[in-house]
């Protein structure tokens, strides 16, 4: 999360602009725009209505678009990258790293694709295919292929003498990587090693064995996590054969998480992480439409078991007013597990040994909190309408629905991984369907029992 002081800026800077574009003052907003940095540009496109967006793109400095683009939200730079003749696209991903290239490449046709790799120099266009590969929520997809290698029989001293030939060496460079004559990886020599050791030695005797490198096809969510437990900077990527591919950093893990947080929030409202807060109407609405329609089927439902009950809720008119407190106990227990659970699973904490201690432990808890509340509710209930069954009516089906809803809070998840659907994205509608449809039952035909 950004500052405040700089969220305040950001906010400053667009005003500013958006005050110099309605007097007409292009100019101005021309060397106001080009003054920026590349990600503070990004951040007042992404934070202006589609039209000024254009505009300022307009308005930017040709040299200054590749650095601007690779900072843009995904869904706001496929917009641009879409709109560009190849040639010009081309000329603006010039001098971007090999991973942000191949992310803005993932978005366009094959076509596309196959003729922006034609027009680049053969080194780039190389670098560039060794990542296309692999999708680009993966660590191939993350990686980037700007490592220095060196043998393990060379001596400190020869590859000191090899690093000077360098005018630079990548960024956050925090090892060197160890390989064979087939680029297999063999083990990392840290620079801070490299410096205070005897520069006689050679680097196997002095490199790390102990790291293990990251495979190409790890999730980038499991790349997090290894780099959140080990504190690494950076770490090597290797295929299924043991061959260094290049490396990740830490900037790109950042973005990773952030991007998981993004996904965590907006996948409670079934909206995608890179969703445009200015999209045009035409696009954001039928994003919306889907899910509410999804919505819309599990209401009818939960309307279609309240139906079954019509003749009791017209004998009994109170149900009809303690029916919502059933559901929504029940809701909020389950959504509790369930914020649990899916958290647990992205952290990789919950595996197939400890499921079952994991779903017994929610039952206890759901079943202590069932208990207190249910009989503070049913005494509630019994004073309102001086009516005691209707007091255990209520109690019962809220002991009832919180368990199911710790329940499925764990099982919903789990089963959703299973069938390959994401459980932050359908885990809870799916539980909401649950806890109304089960808590209306309960209630609604212990009712009909009771009262009959």
């Amino acid at each position: 999360m950004a500052p405040a002081s700089d969220t305040a800026q950001s906010a400053s800077q667009l005003e500013r602009l958006t005050e110099a574009l309605e007097s007409g003052t292009f100019v101005q907003v021309r060397r106001m725009l080009n003054g920026l940095s590349g990600p503070d540009i990004a951040d007042l496109l992404e934070s202006s209505p589609p039209k000024t967006r254009a505009i300022l793109w307009r308005l930017l400095d040709l040299d200054r678009e590749g650095e601007v683009l690779q900072a843009l939200a995904d869904e706001v730079q496929s917009d641009f990258v879409q709109a560009m003749h190849t040639e010009d696209l081309v000329r603006t991903i010039e001098g971007l790293e090999p991973d942000d290239i191949a992310d803005i490449l993932q978005q366009l046709p094959d076509r596309v694709i196959r003729e922006v790799l034609t027009a680049m120099d053969a080194q780039n266009r190389h670098r560039v295919e060794q990542i296309l590969p692999y999708d680009e929520d993966t660590a191939g997809g993350l990686m980037n292929t700007d490592t220095v290698t060196v043998r393990p029989d060379l001596t400190l001293d020869v590859v000191l003498r090899y690093l000077r030939r360098h005018k630079e060496i990548p960024e956050m460079t925090d090892s060197l990587y160890v390989v064979n004559r087939r680029d297999k990886f063999l083990g990392q020599l840290p620079l801070l090693k490299l410096l205070v050791s005897d520069p006689n030695l050679t680097v196997r005797e002095v490199m790390a064995t102990d790291i293990e490198p990251i495979q190409a096809e790890m999730p980038d969510n499991e790349v997090a996590n290894l780099f959140e437990k080990f504190d690494w900077v950076t770490a090597p990527v290797i295929d299924e054969v043991g061959q260094l591919l290049g490396r990740i950093t830490i900037d790109d893990v950042v973005d990773v998480i952030r991007e998981d947080a993004d996904h965590s929030l907006m996948s409670l409202a079934g909206l995608d992480e890179d969703e445009d807060t200015f999209a045009p109407v035409v696009k954001a609405a039928p994003r919306r439409a889907i899910w509410l329609g999804v919505n819309l089927l599990a209401v009818f439902i939960s309307a279609n078991v309240i139906h079954l009950f019509q003749g009791t809720i017209e004998q009994v008119v109170a149900l009809a007013i303690l029916m919502p407190i059933v559901a929504s106990m029940g809701g909020v227990a389950g959504s509790q597990t369930l914020t649990l659970t899916i958290r647990g699973m992205a952290l990789g904490q919950i595996e197939k040994q400890n499921v079952g201690w994991l779903f017994q432990r929610e039952l206890a808890v759901a079943a202590l909190n069932g208990l207190l509340w249910a009989a503070i509710a049913a005494a509630a209930v019994i004073w309102w309408f001086e009516d005691t069954t209707i007091g255990v009516v209520i109690g019962v089906a809220l002991v009832v629905n919180v368990l199911v809803g710790a329940a499925a809070g764990v099982l919903i998840p789990i089963s959703l991984k299973k069938m390959e659907i994401d459980p932050a994205l359908a885990g809870g509608t799916v539980l909401t369907t649950v806890t109304d449809a089960i808590g209306f039952f309960t209630f609604l035909g212990l009712a009909t029992l009771l009262y009959a």
